[in-house]
Order: C-alpha cells, then sequence, then structure tokens
C-alpha cells in the first residue's frame, strides 16, 4: 500500500453518527422511479455544506440523477474514480415500526437509503482530504434502480447523459447493504472477480385464441390451455438446452386472462423474467421463448404477440483486477472482513450498464445482524444495523485514494 489507509477508517468512525443520521432522514421520505426531487433536494443540500460542485437532474425527462465531482491536488488533471450510489425506494408500505419509518406509503426496503448515506461519508472524507488526491473523485447519485414504469431506469439515463464524460470516468465502484451473500457475517464485505449477479430482464407472451361458452370447449381455441402448455414447455430450455452447470432462470410472474368462471377467453397475457451470467446465453434465451411460445401456440391452431424488453439490465460482471484492489484495500482496513464469494447471484443490478462502460467492481456489505434483524428484502419489514455504515465509507474513500495513487 502507497500510505497507512488507517487514517480513513479513523475519520470514518468520527463521522459515523452523521452518516447513520443522513441514512435516517432520507428513510423518512422514500420516492420511487427516476423523479426524487426531495432526495435529490437534501443529498444536494449536504454536498453544498461539504463545498463540493455537482450537477443534478442528470438523466433528462425528469430524471434527477446527482453527479459530484471532487478534484484533487492538480484540479482538471489525473485520472477519475467514480463511486455509484442509488437512492430512490419501492412502493411499499413501512411495517418496520421505527421511530423513523416512512409514512408516505412507500419505503426504502432495498437499503438505498444507506447507499447514498455511505456516498455522502465518501464525500465528505474524500473532500476533506482533496490536497492529497492525486487524481479526481466522481459521485453519482441514481434515482430508478429499482425501474421505471415507462422506459429505462436511472443507470441508462444517466450514462445516455454523460454521468461518466467531461472528465471521463476510468473507474467506478458501488456497493450494497443487506444481507445479499451466503455465509457472511455481520459487518463483512463480500466479492467476487467475475460475475457478481445476473441480467434482469422481462419478456411478455400474449396468447391469441378463440373464445367460446365453457359448455362447448370444441367451438374455442383456448388461450389458456395453450399458456398452460407455453409456460410447461419453456422450461425445456432450462433443463435441455444448457448444462445442469450453467445457470439459467426463466420465471413467470403473472398470468392473466378472461372476466368469468364459464367463459373460455380469446387471450391470455403472460409475464416472466429471465436471468443469466453472460450476454450470449441472454441473447439465445430471448431468441428461444419467442421461438418456443410460437410454435406451441401454432400447434394447438393458436397465436402469440411476444415481446422482450431490453431496457433491463445486463449481467454484473467484476473487473478482476478491481476486485483485486477491492480485496486488498478492505482487508487492510477490516482485516478478516473481507470473503470472496463462491457463487453469484441471480438477482440483477442495473450498476451494470456503468460496468459494461467503465472497468469496475460491485459488491455486497452485510449489514444484517441475526441476533437483531431477520432479513428481509424487498419487504415491509426490512431493517438492518445503521450504525456500521461507516465501514462502506471508509473503504470508498480509502480505495479512491489508493487507485489513483496507483495509477497515476
Amino acid at each position: 500500500m502507497a500510505r497507512n489507509l488507517d487514517v480513513f477508517k479513523k475519520r470514518a468512525l468520527e463521522i459515523a453518527g452523521d452518516i447513520t443520521a443522513w441514512r435516517r432522514e432520507l428513510h423518512k421520505t422514500p420516492e420511487t422511479g427516476i423523479h426524487t426531487p426531495s432526495t435529490q433536494a437534501f443529498i444536494c443540500a449536504e454536498l453544498d455544506k461539504m463545498g463540493i460542485p455537482y450537477r443534478k437532474d442528470v438523466g433528462g425527462g425528469g430524471c434527477t440523477g446527482i453527479v459530484a465531482l471532487i478534484e484533487g491536488k492538480n484540479p482538471g488533471s489525473g485520472k477519475v474514480f467514480t463511486i455509484r450510489a442509488d437512492c430512490d425506494g419501492l412502493p411499499i408500505a413501512e411495517e418496520t415500526g421505527l421511530p423513523f419509518a416512512s409514512a408516505n406509503g412507500c419505503m426504502h426496503a432495498c437499503g438505498h437509503d444507506a447507499h447514498s448515506a455511505i456516498a455522502l461519508g465518501a464525500a465528505k472524507i474524500i473532500k476533506e482530504n482533496a490536497g492529497k488526491l492525486e487524481g479526481r473523485v466522481k459521485i453519482l447519485f441514481q434515482p430508478g434502480e429499482e425501474g421505471n414504469p415507462v422506459g429505462p431506469g436511472g443507470a441508462k439515463r444517466m450514462l445516455d447523459d454523460g454521468a461518466l464524460e467531461n472528465p471521463r470516468s476510468d473507474v467506478i465502484v458501488g456497493l450494497h447493504v443487506g444481507k445479499l451473500g451466503e455465509g457472511v457475517g455481520p459487518g463483512e464485505f463480500c466479492f467476487r472477480r467475475d460475475a457478481l449477479m445476473a441480467c434482469m430482464d422481462r419478456f411478455e407472451i400474449v396468447v391469441k385464441g378463440v373464445g367460446s361458452h365453457g359448455s362447448t370447449p370444441q367451438n374455442s381455441i383456448d388461450p389458456i390451455m395453450i399458456a398452460a402448455q407455453i409456460i410447461s414447455t419453456l422450461q425445456t430450455i432450462v433443463s435441455r438446452e444448457f448444462s445442469p452447470l450453467v445457470p439459467v432462470v426463466i420465471s413467470f410472474g403473472s398470468i392473466h386472462a378472461g372476466s368469468a368462471f364459464n367463459i373460455i377467453p380469446s387471450e391470455c397475457k403472460m409475464s416472466g423474467t429471465i436471468r443469466a451470467l453472460k450476454n450470449d446465453i441472454r441473447k439465445t434465451l430471448a431468441k428461444r421463448i419467442g421461438e418456443v411460445a410460437e410454435s406451441v401456440a401454432e400447434g394447438m391452431r393458436g397465436s402469440v404477440e411476444y415481446d422482450f424488453n431490453w431496457d433491463g439490465p445486463a449481467p454484473v460482471v467484476n473487473n478482476p483486477e478491481v476486485a483485486e484492489e477491492f480485496r486488498k484495500v478492505a482487508e487492510e482496513l477490516f482485516p478478516g472482513d473481507v470473503v470472496e464469494l463462491e457463487n453469484p447471484l441471480m438477482g440483477g443490478e442495473d450498476m451494470a450498464f456503468f460496468l459494461e462502460a467503465v472497468p469496475g467492481m460491485f459488491c455486497f456489505f452485510n449489514t444484517c445482524d441475526p441476533a437483531k434483524h431477520k432479513f428481509y428484502h424487498h419487504n415491509s419489514k426490512f431493517d438492518f444495523d445503521d450504525t456500521i455504515l461507516w465501514k462502506g465509507s471508509a473503504v470508498m474513500s480509502a480505495m479512491a485514494f489508493q487507485w489513483l495513487s496507483d495509477h497515476k
């Protein structure tokens, strides 16, 4: 290591109370989608107090993304280290009973309030030491990670609006709180050197048939029966077209048809998701789902309309060199608290858009103590230990300084 990184750990611990307080303030007023104006106002106010300039409303079309920039000892020069934090919530009514619980019908049930608080803590530490910084640090506060009802989510929008440009980011890092890795203890960081999470794509199938009275099925082309056969047959793609050693998921989340118990409807609408760890498998799945659905429907005298939505993120794939640099920094700061995961998760994250654009890494930070928290995710009772968030700020700020020093 080029320096003693304990100074970042010490300072992060000193401002631990601020980091926890930021998280709790954000938790009170969660907002969903790409338009999070109150969240943006809070973050910008804290950046103003730190004297950190920023560009807001990054992403356009109502997207309230923020790109903050901290100049180093030689302003306008040097490489650019980037920290990404998402900041949107979910349309879930909170049931935690916490004194700072949300009362607006939405909830930070995925920890994005903590991600923003950790990023603010890192920003404060980096700004205080900017005179020693060998380069520049960008911090992205991104809404819309949980998706957007119309069009792309926040990461894609911010990327298209130049979030990684002017100056161009050279590397990007991010983390996720909660308990997302198996066998990981409280306060531990877990990472992988390659694929960490899967793609997160959505598809829709509309089965077209001919309706009739339930008592005369011979007069129908039953779309419900066709849909059932499609659902069953599509699982053979997973079991017969890919090796059992290759992680592949096809899941249906909704199926809607009909309006009465005794009427066979004329159409059936279904939607689902695929998960894969490689883009070539993702493309194969998108193609084969349509082919199988069409052939099954045709064989049963019906037809289908098939749409695969490519707005979802690709697999989250870490750069091995950046992952190793993260491991070294985190291990030096918190010996014994860094775990390399054997297996990836099949959940998705739009951090993938940024990782496709520049090298980087994404990791998990276990903030759940099983003695205090039963783990819930995307759940009305989601909670964790926010008094240890300072550890995330320590690692992010220390890694920024270390990476820029090593790559100047």
